[in-house]
């Protein structure tokens, strides 16, 4: 394969950048603590996951898709989990298991593109950012150079909050494919020009995490046969081969429930469950558990009411989950007040989702948050030290 090839292959979404870090001067984040990003991918159904199993008001507006209280995996007297997060529950009972309620944003964004693009840049809802909010991260206080790549997003080649000039990324589709097609990118030439000198560049990054990162290192955890179960294995691995990277990003489709909900629902949330009971038994044997975050994001929740084709639309708020080993596990923000919708009939907010980048900012990684999220949000008391 010649450079030509190799740097085209983008289009085959084998890699899909890695541009120079900007050194700046700062305090050094303690990027040996691991952000592990897990992106519900059409805005999934927080009620149906985190279940208000007490509220009258839930059966009313869900007659059809509501979860039987006698299916709930209770977690109080009040609020349970859909019953194939079952995964999660040694999670729970261990509390490496935080659940934050009520996620969103003021004056929310129902587009699908508009909506994660405001959740990857940690913008306000009536602005436009082009860099990700771990982009602006990694320029004010830059990973370790001996690091394989700043970050790496697995099974997609979107870059989300990596997105922007200033962070080495790489988006493994294929890793098998990327680490042989890298081996021929090794740079055989001195530049002449500018232009060159940035691809030449490219190509020794790249050259530089092929080297790093394995996806073949023997885990003896079990990870499901399925695209999610295979993305989490190649995390997973990303980590045993100890290449140094300071967040990782998981996708995993097909949330946006409008029909048929509770049959989809319930396998993806199965497979999310799984996913992750198997990313903390590998983390667990790879010596990392305690030191890595692992969040769920997406770029909305949906509406409280059922609508008529068994599924939900586009809402705001929605619940999400933090693991790990020094999680303070818990319920967090607020239980939905369902007799207290707004006037489009959706949830309202009570944590803003910048809070909890916030936390990874300054209680995971110890570096101030204000610059990157362009504001001063106060962190979740959620992680231990």
């Amino acid at each position: 394969m010649n450079r030509r090839d190799f740097l085209t292959s983008v289009g085959a979404a084998t890699v899909a950048a890695l541009v120079p870090t900007a050194a700046l001067a700062g305090p050094r984040p303690d990027y040996s603590n691991l952000l592990i990003l897990i992106e519900l991918k059409g805005g999934n159904d927080g009620l149906n996951t985190v279940i208000p199993y007490s509220s009258g008001e839930y059966y009313s507006l869900r007659p059809r898709i509501a979860i039987p209280r006698d299916q709930v995996l209770q977690l109080d007297s009040a609020t349970g989990l859909h019953p194939a997060l079952e995964p999660l529950m040694p999670l729970w009972r261990s509390r490496e298991l935080a659940i934050v309620q009520g996620m969103g944003y003021p004056s929310p964004n129902l587009s699908h593109f508009r909506s994660i693009e405001i959740w990857d840049t940690a913008a306000n809802s009536s602005e436009y950012l082009n860099e990700g909010w771990l982009t602006r991260a990694f320029v004010q206080t830059p990973p370790a150079r001996s690091f394989a790549a700043d970050g790496v997003i697995v099974g997609a080649a979107e870059l989300g909050p990596m997105a922007g000039s200033g962070t080495r990324a790489i988006a493994l589709t294929n890793p098998e494919q990327f680490i042989r097609q890298a081996r021929f990118a090794a740079p055989t030439m001195q530049a002449s020009s500018g232009a060159l000198r940035h691809i030449l560049k490219v190509e020794s990054d790249i050259v530089h995490a092929a080297a790093g990162i394995t996806a073949d290192y023997p885990l003896q955890t079990e990870f499901a046969k399925t695209p999610f179960g295979n993305a989490i294995r190649t995390a997973a691995q990303v980590v045993a081969s100890k290449a140094g990277v300071a967040a990782i990003k998981v996708s995993l489709n097909g949330f946006d429930t409008h029909s048929a909900q509770q049959g989809t629902q319930a396998r993806l949330l199965k497979d999310l469950a799984e996913g992750l009971a198997a990313l903390k038994s590998a983390l667990v044997e790879t010596g990392r558990w305690q030191s890595s975050l692992i969040l769920t994001y997406a770029e909305f929740g949906r509406r409280p009411a059922e609508n008529q084709s068994g599924g939900t639309d586009h809402g705001t708020a929605s619940a999400h989950f933090v693991l790990g080993g020094r999680v303070k596990g818990g319920l967090y923000g607020e239980a939905p007040s369902l007799n207290g919708l707004d006037g489009n009939g959706n949830l309202a907010r009570s944590v803003d989702f910048r809070e909890l980048y916030a936390t990874v900012l300054e209680r995971w990684w110890g570096t101030d948050s204000a610059a990157v999220l362009r504001g001063r949000y106060t962190p979740l008391d959620l992680v231990r030290a």
